[in-house]
Order: C-alpha cells, then structure tokens, then sequence
C-alpha cells in the first residue's frame, strides 16, 4: 500500500476540503443504504491525510491541532460517519507519539505513511463504568501477551489494517495492544444499529486469546502519570465533528429553504428566503454554529500551546478549552439539526429527502461522553482553580 505525504498544514487543510467536496454527494445515499465508505477511506488513506500527525523527523506534516481540528470539521459538514472513523486513529497515534519506543514509533510511523488506518476496540458493555475496562492483556513465559475480552462501540475497527485494544495486565495497569487485522482470535463484527452515523461500522470485536508480540504493547496507564493532552486532542476532535454537523445541517438548510421552500401566507413575500422571521431563525441559528467555530479555534491554539510548554497549569487551560468547545459544538449540532425542519417546513420531513440523516449524527455522536460533566469541571476551574482530571475524556 503506498500513500501520498502531505507536506505541511496548508496542504493538509486544503486535501481535506478537497475530500469533503468529493464525499458531500453520496453522504446521504451512503446513510439510506447504510453502505459502508470503505472506498471512500482508501481515498483518505492514499490522500495521505491520516498520517498528517506524524513527526516531521519521521518523514510527516506533524501539523498542529488547528488544522487537525479544521479537518474534522471539513469533513464532517460533508458526512459525519466518515468523519468520525479515523477519530480514534488519531488518538492513538498520539499514544505511540507519546509512549513508543524508538523502535516502535519508526514501525508505526512508517506504517502511517504508508496509508495504514487504525482503528479502536476500548469501550466495553456491561462493565460498572466507561474506566472498567476488563479486557485482559496476559503475559507469556517467551515476553509476549495474549489478549482476551470483548469490546463495543469499535469504531474503525471493521476497515482499519491496525486495531488499538485497551486492556489491563495482572496487575491492573492501563496498556494499548496494537494487533493487525486478521490475526488469529481476532473478530470484528458489523453489528452496529445505532440511528446515526450509520455507517461507522461501530460494532464489536471479539478477542479469543489473540497473540500480541511485546513490541506492539505500549504502557498507555503512563499517559496520565504527569501533564498529558490525550484526552483534550481526543475531545477537540469530537467538538470538530459536532460543529461540523452543525454547518452541514445550516448549509443544507438554507439551501432548502432558497429553492424548495414556500414563504408562509402572512409574510407578504414572493419566496421564502425573504420571510422575515425565517431571516430572523437563520440569523440566530448561524450565531450558535459560529460561536462553536470560535470556541473549537480557542481550543485548538490552547492545545497547541500547551504542546509547546506542556505543565500541569497549560494542559489544564488547554482541557477546559476544550470542555467548552465540545459542549457548544453539542448544543449547536442538536439546535441546528433539528431546527432545519422548523426552517424548512413540512416537506423536509420526508423520509425520502434523508434531511433527517443530519439530526441522527448529531444525536448519536454528541452522547458520546456528558456535556453536564464538562461544565462541571470548567465550573470548577472558574470558581476554584481545580485542574481537571486525567482521565483521557477531558
């Protein structure tokens, strides 16, 4: 497999946009039909954009959290579900960036380079809490694991070539196994039925004693022993594809409205996009998406400066940032997503229009992890000055 490299950021911003103008046509067939994008990722892979975090003294862009963020939202004003895919591939580049050796950060990092797509296998059903995680990471006499439990909600997993599992050893600590698709044990099942972002693929993998190489486990539970930015780079690309859908779900509205709608009886006006109230809603609609874009920018720079001096107070700001840009984006991919109806008027409910693919999205994804807490912690910073916790969700 061979892939494009990206030079630098501009060029990173500008393939990105080049792909969501390519993917905006077939996102809403894609969604009806629940057909998955595996032909639209090998164009991202070979596009060169998922290697874009890769360090430039690996051969890589290694762009900074603006632009990452800017091409999440990209792409997921065009198609969610494809926006979402490679979220945790990210994520866990990150984690090699940060906790590989040597040696294993050339391997992957080639690997990157090359077009090669993570994908993710660490939530779990049925445990106590989001943090149990029980998938068990065994130790063999020759140095290497085996890996046993069941995962869900494994976005990626059914189209990546690498599969991240998060997993426990005997002594309860945090590790990332990275096992190659296919390998023996291995399962990946599409059975996800989620009402949005169909077309993720987020369903479960089964690991029935699968062989790992100790070369392929990093220590991931030292990630949050000191100041770490994993879970704000994680959550900024969440708060990406909300305000993403909210743009999406503003454009596709008014397009609508221009050329479908009628004007209401009472405006006195020949079309519907001269409704003075419609003006009105499209005006406050439009404040609540932008308000997002400025927090999602905020909290990017803060990401970027906190990587750039990274201490306990820095990736504290840099999280809170973040808080507050992902509970904007929430708020502003719900209101907007569904107020295209409200602006739109009765014909856009038709099932066959699919407009109702934008409010799922927005739905599905912004459960992802509680708004409420977020506040909670950014209250808490306000008032108190308490860091936020390491825990890789802030």
């Amino acid at each position: 497999m061979s892939a494009h490299v990206i030079a630098d950021d501009a060029e990173a911003l500008a393939v990105a946009a080049s792909l969501a103008a390519e993917f905006r046509p077939g996102a809403s067939a894609r969604d009806a039909a629940r057909r998955l994008p595996r032909a639209e990722l090998d164009r991202m892979s070979a596009s060169g954009l998922l290697a874009v975090t890769v360090p430039a003294d690996h051969g890589g862009a290694d762009v900074g959290a603006r632009t990452l963020a800017e091409i999440f939202r990209l792409l997921a004003t065009a198609d969610a579900s494809l926006a979402q895919i490679p979220q945790s591939h990210f994520a866990y580049v990150n984690v090699i960036r940060r906790q590989g050796t040597p040696e294993q950060r050339e391997f992957f990092f080639a690997e990157l380079l090359a077009g090669r797509r993570f994908g993710n296998a660490q939530s779990e059903a049925g445990t106590r809490h989001v943090q149990d995680i029980r998938t068990r990471l065994e130790p063999r006499p020759d140095g290497s694991y085996v890996l046993t439990g069941v995962k869900h909600y494994s976005t990626g997993a059914l189209f990546a070539h690498w599969i991240p599992v998060l997993a426990r050893t005997g002594d309860d600590r945090l590790h990332v196994a990275y096992v190659p698709s296919g390998a023996p044990g291995l399962t990946v099942v599409d059975d996800w039925d989620g009402l949005g972002q169909r077309t993720t693929a987020s369903g479960t993998v089964r690991l029935d004693g699968v062989p790992v190489p100790a070369d392929r486990v990093l220590p991931h539970h030292l990630t949050f022993e000191g100041p770490q930015l994993h879970g704000a780079l994680a959550q900024l690309l969440h708060a990406a594809i909300d305000t993403g859908i909210a743009a999406g779900a503003l454009a596709e509205a008014a397009e609508f409205v221009r050329t479908k709608s009628r004007p209401w009886f009472e405006s006195g006006v020949e079309t519907a996009a001269e409704d003075p109230l419609l003006i009105q809603r499209f005006g406050e609609l439009a404040l609540c998406t932008k308000a997002a874009e400025a927090l999602l920018r905020e909290a990017a720079r803060s990401v970027d400066a906190a990587r750039a001096d990274l201490r306990d107070d820095t990736a504290a700001e840099a999280s809170v940032a973040v808080a507050a840009a992902k509970v904007q984006a929430a708020r502003a991919a719900v209101e907007v997503s569904s107020a295209l109806f409200e602006v739109s008027g009765t014909r856009s409910a038709a099932d066959s229009l699919n407009l109702h693919r934008h409010w799922r999205d927005a739905r599905t994804h912004t459960l992802h992890d509680p708004a409420r807490w977020k506040i909670q912690h950014i209250g808490r910073f306000v008032l108190n000055g308490t860091r936020p916790p390491r825990h890789g969700l802030l």
